[in-house]
Parts: C-alpha cells; sequence; structure tokens
C-alpha cells in the first residue's frame, strides 16, 4: 500500500496543462486563465471576470504508470443566496481517452451572488483540498485530468506513486470554440459531458473552451484573443447572450459580427470557421431580452421581459438573429470558401426540447448537453461537414 512519502511530488507547469490561454501565478499555485492578460484588463464585469476563470475544458495531461494521484487544488466555488449550495465540483480523470475515475475536493473559497441581476458577491475563504485517485491500471499511459468546468481552481501540486512525463504528441488537430454558458457547460454535471468536451472527443481533436457563461457578447478583447490563438479549427456560437441581455439592436448587432470575424480572419485568414446560430430556446424566439431571474415554485429559471412589438424597431430575438447570420455568413462567404453557418436547432430544435425539455427555460439538462454534442460531432465533424476529419 503507497504510503504518503512514497509518492512523488512533480512540479505543476505550464507544459501540464491544456486548453487555456494564459497561467497566473498566484500565493497558492497556479491559476488557469481562458482569456490572456491583456484581454482581462479590459473586461468591464464580473460575470465575465469569473467566468473566464472557470476552467472549463482546461486539463492538465501527462504519462506515467501512476496507480495513485493526488492533486492538490484551492477552488472558488459559486453558491446564491438563499439557495442550497451546489454539488462540489467533479475532476475527470482519463486514462488513454477514457474517463476511469472521479474525485471532488470540498471546503476551499466561496462566492456568494448576493444579486442575481446585478452579480453582487461576497467572497469567504477556505482551504484548499485534494482530488485523489486510487486503482488505475497498471503500465504506461496517457493521464488527462479535466478540471471541474464552473470552479475557478488554483492547482497547488501533484503526487502520484510513479513518475511523471510529458504526454507525447498526439497529433490531432486544436478546435477552439467561443460561445456561452451553454458552451461553457451549464447544467452539465462533471467537465468531460460538456458538449463542446463531447464533440471534441468525437472529432478526436484538442479543445480550447472559450465559452463563457453570459458573457457571448461579441467582446473585441475576445475576437482579439482568438485571433492571436494557434488553431486549426474555429467556431463561435453567437447570439443568445446578446438577446438575454438586451446588448444592441440590431442596427449594431450585424457590423458587431462583422467585426469580430474581421478579427479572427486577421490572424487565420483560411482556418476553417463555422458561426452557429442559438440553439431553440422558446422564452427568446420571439420576446426580446432582457432576461431576468424568475422564482416562481421555488427554483431559478429565466423569462424574457421584452416588447415582442419592439422587433420592428430593431429591438433582438432568437429568430431575427439567426435570420441576420445566416445572411452575413452567406454575404462573406463569396469570398471566403472555408467560412460555414450552422442553424442552432440543427443541434437542438424542436422535437429535442419536447423531448429533453429545458429545465429552466434556457439551459440544456445533462441529456440535452449529449444530445447537442452527438450532433455536432455528426454534423460539423462527420463526413462531409465543415470540420471533417480522417476518423469522422
Amino acid at each position: 500500500m503507497n504510503t504518503e512519502h512514497d509518492m512523488i511530488t512533480t512540479p505543476v507547469t505550464t507544459d501540464l496543462l491544456r486548453g487555456h490561454l494564459d497561467v497566473e501565478t498566484t500565493a497558492h499555485g497556479l491559476l488557469p486563465h481562458r482569456l490572456p492578460a491583456r484581454a482581462r484588463r479590459q473586461i468591464p464585469d464580473d460575470q465575465t471576470a469569473v467566468a473566464e476563470a472557470q476552467p472549463s475544458g482546461v486539463r492538465l495531461v501527462f504519462r506515467t504508470r501512476a496507480t495513485t494521484i493526488d492533486l492538490d487544488t484551492l477552488p472558488t466555488k459559486r453558491v446564491h443566496r438563499g439557495f442550497p449550495p451546489p454539488p462540489d465540483g467533479v475532476y475527470d480523470l482519463l486514462v488513454d481517452g477514457r474517463l476511469t475515475a472521479q474525485a471532488t475536493v470540498p471546503g476551499g473559497r466561496v462566492r456568494t451572488i448576493t444579486d442575481m441581476v446585478t452579480q453582487t458577491s461576497e467572497l469567504t475563504e477556505g482551504p484548499p483540498g485534494t482530488a485523489r485517485f486510487t486503482g488505475l491500471p497498471a503500465g504506461d499511459k496517457d493521464v488527462e485530468i479535466w478540471l471541474p468546468h464552473t470552479e475557478i481552481t488554483e492547482v497547488i501540486a501533484l503526487r502520484t506513486d510513479a513518475p511523471v512525463e510529458r504526454a507525447r504528441d498526439n497529433g490531432r488537430k486544436v478546435w477552439l470554440h467561443h460561445g456561452s454558458s451553454i458552451s461553457h457547460g451549464s447544467n452539465a454535471t462533471h467537465p468531460t459531458a460538456t458538449w463542446p468536451a463531447l464533440a471534441a472527443a468525437r472529432g478526436q481533436v484538442e479543445l480550447v473552451n472559450l465559452g463563457f457563461s453570459g458573457s457571448a457578447l461579441l467582446d473585441p478583447f475576445t475576437a482579439r484573443a482568438m485571433r492571436d490563438t494557434p488553431a486549426d479549427l474555429i467556431s463561435v456560437k453567437i447570439g443568445i447572450n446578446v438577446v438575454n441581455a438586451d446588448a444592441m439592436r440590431l442596427r449594431a448587432f450585424g457590423p458587431a459580427v462583422h467585426g469580430f470575424l474581421d478579427t479572427l480572419r486577421e490572424g487565420h485568414p483560411t482556418t476553417p470557421l463555422l458561426v452557429v446560430s442559438p440553439i431553440l430556446c422558446p422564452v427568446q424566439e420571439d420576446t426580446p431580452g432582457p432576461l431576468m431571474p424568475d422564482f416562481d415554485g421555488g427554483t431559478l429559471g429565466f423569462r424574457a421581459t421584452g416588447d415582442p412589438a419592439e422587433r420592428a424597431l430593431g429591438r433582438l430575438t432568437l429568430t431575427v438573429i439567426r435570420a441576420e447570420l445566416a445572411r452575413i455568413v452567406e454575404q462573406r462567404a463569396t469570398d471566403d470558401p472555408n467560412l460555414h453557418y450552422l442553424d442552432g436547432r440543427d443541434l437542438y430544435g424542436d422535437k429535442d426540447y419536447a423531448e429533453l425539455p429545458l429545465p429552466d427555460a434556457v439551459h440544456p439538462d445533462p441529456a440535452g448537453h449529449r444530445r447537442i454534442g452527438e450532433n455536432f460531432g455528426r454534423l460539423v465533424f462527420g463526413g462531409g461537414g465543415p470540420f471533417a476529419t480522417e476518423n469522422g
């Protein structure tokens, strides 16, 4: 039986991490970020600052013969005042690409949201903890530890009962994706069960997930970060947060989309680029935002509060957004043959909603994530899709 003094400590360095764009050194260890420091300095609100620091898609990757692995971390968990705390975030351990073990880290810091609308919060300090994995298969193996997708996670130390070395280059293409809370993984129960992680596994690609809860708002700093990030495949899922936030009118939306795509093309002039419109969301299909929390029935849901009659004045709905995105992509594709469009309702539409309704009226449940990931894998990575691969 292994004891603590049998374990080998390996410094956690950036070359063990994937799926991030930057790493901050803290008093405890390393804090992965999904936006670079330059972009973070331009973030205008706590919502985006918290979302980009939550490590959706970020994982440690290494090769080892170890059968016991300890990962010390300091998590920061989010709770909403007046509601029960969510379950502890899950750490997924994959061996040679297969989910093999899971763990949680109790304790840590707690950020309490005191106002759902303004996202005002209070931070309470707490201790680090350890995610422990035992009974792993013997022999050399590639190991990935996916960090909890909705918990800010400072990585402190990696301990194993056998030496660790850098993972071999698997030669896979890098898929860079940007989207909203659904891409971030809202309501997914563990990090490899978000729809982008499921689709990446289907397409056998390396995921860099820039899904930011509540914050897919065509921000120029996000576009510049994507422009400067090496990638073989790029997708942007645009629209629902713009409607949720009532952030702009049709006159501003079209040029903002053009500007975002122009910036991406500055760094990736010929990379396959897929624009994805919103999935079906009945509360926002024909009703403008802003979206507001709805606590009727004692559970958190959402409702749109705009006036549908104001669509004639340029107020945005998901129906309007889809038509505009399709028009923009069709126009640009005449000079950009590597630009593609996918209607989000092909990922989750009327039939899917009838079978797997949105629990809070906006976000899919775990089965909904699986459905979206399966459909994206089939339509995008599968034969004839814009990201088709040899193994698709």
